[in-house]
């Protein structure tokens, strides 16, 4: 345990040219005073940490001290080249950028770990794009990318229903959401005073870099903000009310007949079964179009008790699977 933290130290130290006893406190969640006896540790090992003292002091390494990546055990190096998405990084034209970067982490390795790549990539493979849709790359995406790695502001036009709108944006990350590219960039004053929003980058027409660079908000979280704005998303688009019952087996199968979240808060909120063993529950969807193609998955195992237009359109169902099915219907 101790020897792990005492290698995050000297790599926290190598990326910064200092770090205060508080701010490695914090990075290592230990103690200042463990701190202050960690850096004399690595001192006596022959690691030149040096302490600024005063108010303004902190540790930092003298000397350009590189330490190669010999601290690595077998499972952390396979989880190194894990790390990587070769998919979304060909997408982003940074390919040839991470193959030299895994060249040269695997030429670092100790002999016996530089296999860690290969065995990787034969146990675990990422495929993002949902199944049976034709995943397309959008054109404007590298250049895109290249402004997010840059910091630097980009004039954008998308489309927004019928029309084009044309923004200066800050473009702050990149996310691969089942095989569809979004942008979470801020929107220079004045037009969104500098608002966050998320872009489908399919939806870009052009897109030019300029010279300027913007001042990236340190404070920002990329993986919270995608979380929250996701989450918004999906309850912003479950507009319509509708009021079910379910078979013990219906019960089971909602969770696959649509949106799992919203099926199952909406299980937990519901009562007891009745007298037959069916469960009364209040769903949140999209639309009556929706919901009807929705619980028509379920078939004899979900009974819709409103809307009434919705429960209409169940009835009509039925009246025409008896016309096909029941005794009096024509055989073929």
């Amino acid at each position: 345990m101790r020897a792990a933290r005492l290698i995050k130290m000297v790599l926290l130290l190598q990326s910064r040219p200092s770090m205060t006893a508080a701010e490695l406190a914090r990075e290592l969640e230990v103690s200042e005073r463990t701190v202050t006896r960690d850096a004399a540790a690595l001192s006596e090992a022959g690691v030149p940490v040096y302490a600024d003292r005063g108010r303004a002091g902190g540790y930092r390494l003298i000397g350009g001290y590189r330490t190669r990546l010999t601290g690595l055990h077998r499972g952390e190096a396979e989880a190194l080249f894990l790390s990587g998405v070769p998919g979304a990084l060909r997408e982003m034209g940074l390919e040839d950028a991470a193959s030299a970067a895994r060249l040269k982490v695997s030429a670092a390795l100790l002999p016996s770990l530089r296999d860690a790549s290969r065995t990787a990539a034969q146990r675990f493979h990422l495929d993002a794009p949902n199944w049976f849709t034709e995943p397309r790359t959008p054109g404007l995406l590298p250049a895109v990318a290249d402004a997010v790695w840059d910091d630097r502001r980009i004039t954008a036009r998308y489309r927004r229903g019928e029309d084009e709108v044309e923004r200066e944006l800050e473009p702050y990350g990149l996310v691969l959401k089942a095989g569809v590219w979004y942008l979470c960039a801020r929107v220079a004053a004045p037009a969104g005073e500098g608002a966050f929003r998320v872009y489908r980058i399919d939806r870009f027409t052009a897109v030019e870099a300029g010279a300027e660079r913007f001042t990236r908000d340190e404070e920002f979280d990329l993986p919270g903000f995608w979380a929250e704005r996701a989450e918004q998303f999906a309850r912003s688009i479950l507009r319509t009310e509708v009021v079910v019952r379910l078979s013990e087996r219906g019960v089971r199968r909602l969770p696959y007949a649509m949106d799992p979240p919203a099926a199952r808060r909406a299980l937990a909120a519901a009562g007891a079964p009745d007298g037959d063993g069916w469960v009364r529950v209040t769903l949140r969807v999209e639309s009556e179009e929706v919901a009807h193609a929705q619980l028509g998955s379920l078939g004899p195992e979900a009974e819709v008790l409103a809307p009434a237009s919705l429960r209409g359109r169940f009835a009509a169902d039925a009246r025409r699977l008896a016309a096909l099915y029941g005794p009096d219907a024509a055989r073929t």
